[in-house]
Formats: structure tokens, sequence, C-alpha cells
């Protein structure tokens, strides 16, 4: 028997990004491909130590190696000096908008040109689509995409949606989307005359965080816990209750209490807030809801995002109710003409429409919701074997083999 390809994986962290881009394909990778691969997965790789590195074939780290960016550059050319490949991973643009809430920590620490210089002397990159390929070539031209994936047999990926009479739309994501939301303003105010006929679900719900006050008089800078009614989930949450017009004010009093708690009531309400989950288990939200909306904008740094939205939304057999930008129009292919359902998988969203068309379009699924679950059945027809982890994971294999000669 050969001997081994000794992998070693530095994720960037525990949360979203280090399980789909290198946590879980590299568990997959051990798992299914043993007899080909050794990997191991380290979050505090021993970056002073030569022999650490010698261990292995390929180290694969994600952004950068260790937490230390300026060290980074360095340290990856010392790796490749030693024969050793190495493999980075980039699943976000660099740069994030001015709206993004990390735009300014990364301009302050130069985050997005020590990406950028880290993507110069990595041996291969990685990543999720072709459009992000397109954008890491003019710094790389080794790329190989590997889309993110799902493990089919994964829990969180296999909960049972109860039935209701009344038609569920759901978002669900984090604290970054402000923007894209706003996408939303005011869709639902155009569809109260079918309040009785749908309801919403906002899921990641969380008012964790802090603030930092700066005394304008001596410059002391204070941080405190923010409060609940200052997160940017309670901005989220007057957009899809129309400013809490479209709740009753019992719900009303309640969700302004902002606990985690059930709300009881006689009658189901029509806005849902459904708390954050961890990285294991969010996934489950999805059997809460029948359409999923996905708005982002239509900018560099959504352009070459992952489609994980409709890969999730997919392997629950979904509807989607997408913004026709970048990622979304890699599988979903928009299924209306003149008013008519035609083939396709979703409804896809032009940005300079968005003032009409994500009203128009859920009310089209509210009035037939046979369609939204045919909707459904397409998109997991689409996505169920391009992104099952256990078949991308067969290509990570092969791209593997063949870089190391």
């Amino acid at each position: 028997m050969s001997k081994k390809i000794r992998v070693l994986v530095a994720p960037s962290d525990k949360t979203g990004v280090g399980k789909f881009r290198s946590i879980d394909p590299h568990v997959c990778l051990q798992n299914n491909h043993g007899d080909e691969f050794h990997v191991d997965i380290d979050y505090e790789p021993k970056v002073n130590d030569i022999n650490y590195w010698k261990q292995y074939d390929i180290v694969h780290f994600h952004r950068t190696v260790g937490h230390e960016y300026d060290n980074s550059v360095n340290l990856i050319q010392r790796i490749n000096s030693l024969g050793i490949i190495t493999i980075m991973d980039l699943d976000d643009y660099w740069l994030p908008t001015k709206e993004h809430p990390v735009h300014q920590l990364v301009v302050q620490n130069n985050l997005h040109k020590k990406i950028i210089e880290n993507l110069k002397v990595a041996s291969y990159v990685t990543t999720t689509t072709t459009f992000f390929a397109d954008e890491i070539r003019k710094f790389n031209k080794n790329v190989f995409i590997l889309p993110n994936a799902i493990n089919p047999k994964e829990p969180q990926f296999n909960y049972e949606t109860l039935p209701s009479d009344k038609l569920r739309f759901g978002w669900l994501g984090g604290s970054s989307h402000l923007h894209d939301l706003k996408l939303l303003d005011g869709t639902i105010s155009k569809l109260s005359s079918h309040k009785d006929k749908f309801s919403m679900y906002l899921c990641g719900f969380d008012t964790r965080g802090t603030v930092t006050e700066i005394n304008q008089q001596t410059g002391e800078q204070k941080q405190r816990d923010i409060k609940p009614e200052e997160t940017v989930w309670a901005r989220y949450e007057e957009i899809f209750t129309n400013k809490y017009g479209v709740v009753d004010p019992k719900h009303k009093d309640f969700l302004l209490k902002f606990k985690d708690e059930e709300y009881v009531s006689d009658t189901l309400p029509f806005y849902n807030r459904v708390w954050t989950k961890p990285v294991t288990s969010y996934a489950s939200n999805y059997r809460l809801f029948d359409v999923s909306l996905a708005p982002i904008k239509d900018h560099i740094f959504n352009r070459v995002k992952s489609q994980l939205k409709v890969i999730e939304a997919g392997f629950y057999k979904k509807a989607i109710i997408a913004s026709n930008v970048g990622p979304y129009t890699i599988d979903l292919k928009h299924s209306l003409k003149n008013g008519e359902f035609t083939d396709g998988n979703a409804l896809l969203v032009d940005e300079v429409r968005s003032h009409s068309d994500w009203a128009k379009y859920m009310k089209k699924l509210i009035d037939n919701p046979n369609f939204a679950y045919d909707l459904g059945q397409r998109l997991y027809e689409t996505v169920k074997d391009t992104y099952d982890l256990n078949k991308v994971t067969k290509d990570r294999a092969e791209i593997y083999k063949s870089l190391v000669k």
C-alpha cells in the first residue's frame, strides 16, 4: 500500500466558516478516504516548530495560518520552502462593503491587504464559486472550486416540517445583513390583505454584544452590553412586522421584552421570533417554514458569496425567493413567465424591482401553495447530488492526490 497523504487543517474558527470550509470537508475526507489520507485538525498550529510542519504533505488553512496575520506570509513561504503544499481557502471577499459591520475593523487593520498577500504566496487556493475564483485569479492563478456542501445524514438537515394551513416564509442568517433585509422593507404592509393566509419566521435572533461609548469631552472609551432594542435584530424585526404594526398588542408587548421565552397564545402568531442556535443545529430552523427568503444587495461582496442558502433550502425541499444576484444565479432558474408558472426551481427578484416583486412573488405563492411545494421538490433535485458532501469530498480527494506527486 502506498504512503498516505498527510493533511494538516488549520480552521479559522469553530463557527459556520470553520464548519463548512475546513472541519466537515476534512472529517469526511478522513472517513471516506482514510486509506489514502491522514488528516489532523489543529486550531492552534505550532507556528514556530519546523518539525511540526515537516510531518505534512499538505497544509490547508482559511484566510491565514495561525492567528497572526502579520506573520502569515513568512510562515506560508517557509512551509512552501519545505516542499509542503499550502492550500488557502477563501469563502468571503476580502473587503466587506462600507455598510458591513466589520468594514472599519478590516480597513483599520489592513486585513484585506494581508489576505491578498496570503493569496499571492499560497501554492493553491480553494473557493466556493466561479464568480469568486475569477476575482482570486487576479492574485493567484492556481484556484480550485470546491463548493459548500451538506452531509445529507447530518441530523440538523433531517427534521420533519409539520403541515400548516398557512404558508410560512422564513429568513435565517446572521447579524451582517441589515442592508440586504432592507430590500424587504414595506413588503409586509403590501400583503396586509393576505395576512390571515401566511406567517413569518425570523431565525437566528440574538441580543448579545457590546457597544463602545466615547465621552466627547475627555475622549474616554467605555464598553457596555448592548441593549436588546439597539441590536440589528430589533431592526430586522421591524422589517418583518412592519414596525410591529401587524402583530396584536399582547404579542407586541411580549416581543418588546426581548426575553428568550415561548409566546403563549390561543392563536398562532403571524410573526415568529426564533432565537439563535449553535452551528450544529441552526439548520433545524428550516423545518419551521415552507419558503426561504434570500435577499442580497448587488455588490462585489455579495456577488462572490457562496450559494449556501440555496443549498440548505434545497436539502430541506423548501421553495426559495431570492435576489437575482451572483451566487443565486448558479443553480436557480426563475419559474414565472407572464405571470404563469413554468419550469424552473425558484422565484428571482431583480434589485430594481425589489419595491414590488418580493411582495408580488410572496402573494403568488400564498395564492398557490401547491406551487411552493413543487418548487421545493425541484430545488431538492437540483442540489441533492451536486452539493452532497460525499461527492464534493471525492472531488477534493482527487485534487489533493493530483497535487502530491
